[in-house]
C-alpha cells in the first residue's frame, strides 16, 4: 500500500554574535570548558539578563530575506526543564510573540520547484554541553556554550521526502551564511537540524510524528531520514500504533533509537520571561536593517540571467554562496561583461574542481579573480586555446607566475594563428598519415579527428584548434 512521507524541520542556527544573547560573555569556539561561563550563564542568585541587540538584528535580517512578518511586539518566555547543563532550571525562549512569522524558501529537487512555507524563527539561548568522555564513569559539564544565541527556524510539515528535507536543510543553510547571521559549520554545531518525521497513507489526517534530534550533517539528515519512514511504514504494517517520542540517530548504525516520549508545549509550562521587557521592533528600525542587507540570492539570480546571459541553472551554481558570486563579480569586472559567460564556466569547472579536490574554500584559493579573468581574455584573443588555458591555470595555482601574460611569456605558450604555418604542418600530417585519409575518405569521421589529433600533437597544442579544424576539411574537401 503506497504511503505519504511528512516531513518539518526545526533548525537552530548560532548566531554570529561576538557575546552571548543575555550577557556579554563570549561565543567564540573551542575555549577551555567553563572560561566563557560568567555569573549569568552560570545563573547566580541576583544575576539578571540583557538582551543582546544584534541578536535581534539577526533575526530581523532573517525575516526579512524570507518574506516574513516581523512582529511589532516580541516577547520572552521561560521554557522549563530540568537538566544537568541547564543551570537555571529554564530556557529563555520564545512561544506566543516569536520575531518572525511565516516566510517560505523555495527548493528545486529533480529540476522541479517547490515553496516550503515556514512556520516561525524565535530568538532563544543554548544550553551548556554534558561531557561524558575522560571522566572515569562520570560526567562534566560545560557551561561555555549556556546562553550562546540560537534563532530556532521552524518550518511548516511541506516536505516528502528525505530529498526535499536535505534541499530546504541546504537551501537555507546558504542563505543565513549568505545574509551573515550563522557562519554555518556544522562539525561545530553552528547549524543543527531536528527532523519531525510521520507517515500517513493519502488523503489521511498527519500520522504520529517522531522528532530525530541534532542532525549535524546533511548526509546523516537524509540517512536517518530514510531509516525512521522505513522503520514507521513497518510498524504500522505489523499492527504497531507509532508512539510521540524523541530519537537520536546512531550514524554508526545507520538506525534511529528512542530518547524519551515526546513533550509538548503544555509540559514544558512556558510563561512570559518577568525580567525581560517585550522587543519593540519598529518600522524605521526594520529598514535600518533592511538598507544594511547584501542582494540576495535570488534577486542576484534574476540579474546574472538577464544582465550577463547566464542559464537558470548557471546562476543558481554561480549564487550557491556569497564568496563564489563576488568572485564571479570581480573576474567578470577585470574580463569584461562580454566574457561572463566563459567566466562563470571556469569558476564551475576548472576552479570548483580543483576547490574540491584539495578541500579548500574559494575564498583560500591561489588563483585570484583577476588572474582567472586573464586566462579568460587571452583565450579569447586567441593567444592560447582553452587547452592551453588549463596548463596556465596549473601555473597560476602553483605560483609560478603572477598573471596569465607572465605566465604565457615565460613558458612559451602562446598560440600558433599563423595560417601558412599551420597549413605547413598539415601537408606533414597528412602525408605521414596516409590510412586515416584513406578512412576518412571512406566515410569514417574518427579518422578526422586521429589527423585533427596528429596535427595539435606536431604543434604541441599551440595550433588555433578551429584553424586546424578548418584547414584540415579544405585540405580533405570536406
Amino acid at each position: 500500500m503506497k504511503w505519504e512521507v511528512v516531513i518539518g524541520l526545526e533548525t537552530h542556527a548560532q548566531l554570529q554574535t561576538k557575546s552571548k544573547i543575555f550577557c556579554g560573555a563570549s561565543t567564540a569556539f573551542g575555549a577551555e570548558p567553563n572560561t566563557q561561563a560568567d555569573a549569568v550563564s552560570l545563573a547566580l542568585p541576583g544575576v539578571l539578563p540583557v538582551l543582546n541587540r544584534e541578536a535581534v538584528v539577526c533575526a530581523i535580517k532573517f525575516g526579512l530575506a524570507i518574506g516574513a512578518h516581523i512582529t511589532d511586539r516580541s516577547v520572552f518566555a521561560r521554557k522549563n526543564y530540568f537538566y544537568p547543563d541547564l543551570p537555571k532550571g529554564y530556557q529563555i525562549s520564545q512561544m506566543d510573540l516569536p520575531v518572525v512569522a511565516g516566510g517560505a524558501i523555495t527548493i528545486n529537487v529533480d529540476g522541479a520547484d517547490k515553496v516550503v512555507n515556514l512556520t516561525r524563527a524565535h530568538l532563544e539561548e543554548d544550553a551548556g554541553k554534558s561531557l561524558h568522555e575522560d571522566f572515569h564513569g562520570k560526567s562534566g559539564i560545560d557551561l561555555n556554550r549556556a546562553g550562546t544565541p540560537l534563532l530556532e527556524i521552524v518550518s511548516e510539515p511541506d516536505m516528502r521526502s528525505a530529498a526535499e528535507a536535505v534541499a530546504y536543510a541546504k537551501k537555507l543553510h546558504e542563505l543565513v551564511q549568505w545574509i551573515g547571521i550563522c557562519d554555518g559549520n556544522m562539525q561545530e554545531g553552528s547549524f543543527r537540524c531536528d527532523a519531525n518525521v510521520s507517515v500517513r497513507r493519502p488523503g489521511e489526517p498527519y500520522g504520529t510524528r517522531r522528532e530525530i534530534k541534532n542532525l549535524n550533517s546533511f548526509r546523516f539528515l537524509e540517512q536517518a531520514i530514510n531509516y525512521e519512514v522505513q522503520w514507521q511504514i513497518n510498524e504500522i504494517e505489523e499492527g504497531r500504533k507509532i508512539q510521540q517520542a524523541t530519537v537520536l540517530f546512531d550514524p554508526d548504525t545507520g538506525e534511529t533509537r528512542m530518547m524519551r516520549s515526546k513533550e509538548d508545549a503544555h509540559d514544558y509550562r512556558y510563561f512570559p520571561d518577568p525580567d525581560l521587557l517585550p522587543v519593540e521592533i519598529t518600522e524605521a528600525w526594520k529598514a535600518e536593517v533592511k538598507a544594511g542587507m547584501p542582494e540576495l540570492p535570488q534577486v542576484m539570480q534574476q540579474r546574472f540571467t538577464g544582465e550577463y546571459g547566464l542559464s537558470a541553472y548557471d546562476a543558481g551554481i554561480i549564487t550557491s554562496s556569497r564568496e563564489m558570486a563576488q568572485y564571479f563579480l570581480d573576474a567578470v569586472a577585470a574580463a569584461g561583461t562580454a566574457n561572463a559567460k566563459l567566466c562563470a564556466n571556469w569558476i564551475q569547472g576548472e576552479l570548483a574542481a580543483r576547490l574540491n579536490r584539495e578541500e579548500r574554500s574559494i575564498a583560500d584559493a591561489p588563483i585570484k579573480p583577476a588572474q582567472l579573468a586573464g586566462i579568460v581574455q587571452r583565450i579569447v584573443d586567441n593567444t592560447i586555446s582553452n587547452k592551453i588555458g588549463r596548463d596556465v591555470f596549473d601555473a597560476l595555482w602553483n605560483g609560478e607566475g603572477k598573471d596569465a601574460d607572465a605566465v604565457i611569456e615565460a613558458k612559451g605558450l602562446k598560440q600558433i594563428t599563423d595560417t601558412g604555418a599551420i597549413e605547413a604542418i598539415i601537408d606533414e600530417v597528412l602525408a605521414a598519415n596516409s590510412k586515416s585519409v584513406e578512412e576518412f575518405r571512406a566515410g569514417k569521421d574518427k579518422a578526422f579527428n586521429a589527423l585533427v589529433g596528429q596535427a595539435m600533437k606536431a604543434t604541441k597544442g599551440k595550433a588555433n584548434p578551429q584553424q586546424v579544424n578548418d584547414l584540415l576539411k579544405k585540405k580533405l574537401g570536406a
